[in-house]
């Protein structure tokens, strides 16, 4: 009995054992990207490294940073793979990022433009680069006889009510870039005019970034405002589709970082290094993919015509500033869904009324109507917190807060609830004056 005990002991032993190497040679990367491209990683990085298996575990850049800030050290994933590197500086700020200097690769470009390929703190490291932009179908456009969109200004035209779509920032951290880099080139008032304007001609906002891309590809939608390695990868795929960088876009890095605490940071290390390698960067061109890589394209080989992210830098007019980002990061996603994502329909309605009060105005003008489509076009199209708001420290650390915190919650909660009813009656008195200047001019 006492051998018949040992044994089983020492199976026991063996089988902990095996798990605990087994669970030594996994890297759990946690990350937003989509998994054509998470796949091609975790197949290559394995041929490469036998012995060290990648787990993804997939999840919108908002919701990831609050999964790693809810789980304590030891039980976080190892590595944190997303575009936003707003993102970043929100983990960073609560200290759930750990520096690996020795994965950057040192062929890599210090800048691309004027902006940082890695963070100057050491805590994140680019590993790809991307700009925001304007995604269209030829085909589609073509059948509505609509003309090409170049920069965000033209999406406000009334011809392009309904053919528009977008995501949520609060589901996707690159259309957060997006809306950032508007509000960074604009400024924060005239930038949030601009995209409600925009958000009027909305068809939909989507819960995930890649329903945009995948509508846009199937004709669904017209229009997408998208990040480009999702309209290059549909365009090199031999999609009907065709992508620009408004003049109001910035370039920036596509980042990788080691989470605080990580269980296998030695092989989370190879992984980040193997990302930013030469066959790692290679991988970006797949057509799959699409996405622009950190090093030279004199180390690697582009599709012809590929877009050079240096020069899209240089012709870029928004050096984006992802501290000021990151500080009101929960600002805009918040501000965003309860005037925007929760009130589509109101903001259609009120910006429909307008387009038909600006055309008959302008067929037969009336001083009175004119007014009143100057009050409705304010009461639709001007952010419920204003630029000095968003500079207020006590006002953004609200923000920061954990829900968790009861307080908390209830004093966001209805603060939310205050600007979602305040966006539906300005909407809806917006629609209503719009429709009674509309009235002066018949």
């Amino acid at each position: 009995m006492q051998r018949s005990i040992l044994a089983m002991a020492l199976a026991a032993a063996g089988l902990w054992g095996a798990a605990q190497t087994a669970a030594a040679g996994t890297v759990t990367v946690i990350t937003s990207f989509p998994k054509e491209l998470t796949t091609a990683y975790q197949k290559a990085f394995e041929a490469a490294n036998p012995g060290i298996k990648v787990e993804i575990l997939n999840k919108n850049t908002t919701a990831s940073v609050a999964y790693i800030r809810e789980l304590p050290e030891g039980q976080r994933p190892d590595v944190m793979w997303a575009s936003a590197p707003d993102a970043f500086e929100v983990l960073a700020s609560y200290k759930l990022l750990q520096g690996a200097p020795e994965v950057v690769n040192r062929s890599a470009p210090e800048k691309i433009g004027n902006y940082p390929l890695n963070d100057p703190k050491g805590m994140y490291y680019g590993q790809a680069l991307a700009g925001y932009g304007i995604e269209w179908n030829t085909r589609y456009l073509k059948a509505h006889k609509l003309p090409v969109p170049k920069e965000w200004s033209d999406l406000v035209r009334p011809e392009y009510f309904g053919h528009i779509a977008i995501s949520s920032p609060s589901r996707s951290g690159t259309t957060q870039l997006t809306v950032e880099t508007i509000l960074q080139g604009e400024g924060w008032d005239k930038g949030w005019t601009q995209l409600l304007q925009i958000m009027g001609n909305a068809a939909a906002v989507t819960d995930r970034s890649f329903a945009v891309p995948d509508g846009v590809n199937n004709g669904q939608y017209g229009i997408g405002i998208v990040i480009d390695f999702l309209a290059l990868a549909g365009k090199y795929s031999g999609y009907p589709v065709d992508f620009t960088y408004p003049s109001m876009t910035a370039v920036v890095p596509a980042n990788i970082a080691l989470i605080a605490g990580a269980k296998n940071a030695d092989e989370a290390k190879k992984f980040m290094a193997y990302t930013m390698s030469v066959p790692g960067q290679q991988l970006l061109f797949d057509p799959k993919i699409g996405r622009l890589p950190i090093l030279p394209y004199s180390m690697l080989k582009p599709p012809a015509g590929y877009p050079v992210p240096q020069d899209i830098a240089k012709r870029a007019k928004v050096q984006f500033n992802t501290e000021l980002s990151g500080q009101r990061y929960p600002v805009v996603i918040s501000l965003f869904d309860q005037m925007v994502t929760f009130r589509l329909k109101e903001l259609q309605a009120a910006t429909k009324a307008i387009h038909e009060a600006a055309a008959a105005l302008k067929a037969r003008p009336n001083a009175r109507g004119g007014e009143l489509l100057a009050q409705a076009r304010s009461l639709a199209y001007t952010s419920l917190v204003g630029a000095d708001n968003v500079k207020n420290p006590e006002f953004l650390e609200l923000f920061r807060k954990s829900r968790r915190d009861v307080a908390v919650s209830k004093q966001l909660t209805g603060m939310e609830q205050m600007w979602s009813e305040k966006a539906r009656a300005n909407y809806e008195r917006a629609r209503q004056l719009a429709e009674e200047a509309r009235g002066l001019a018949k």
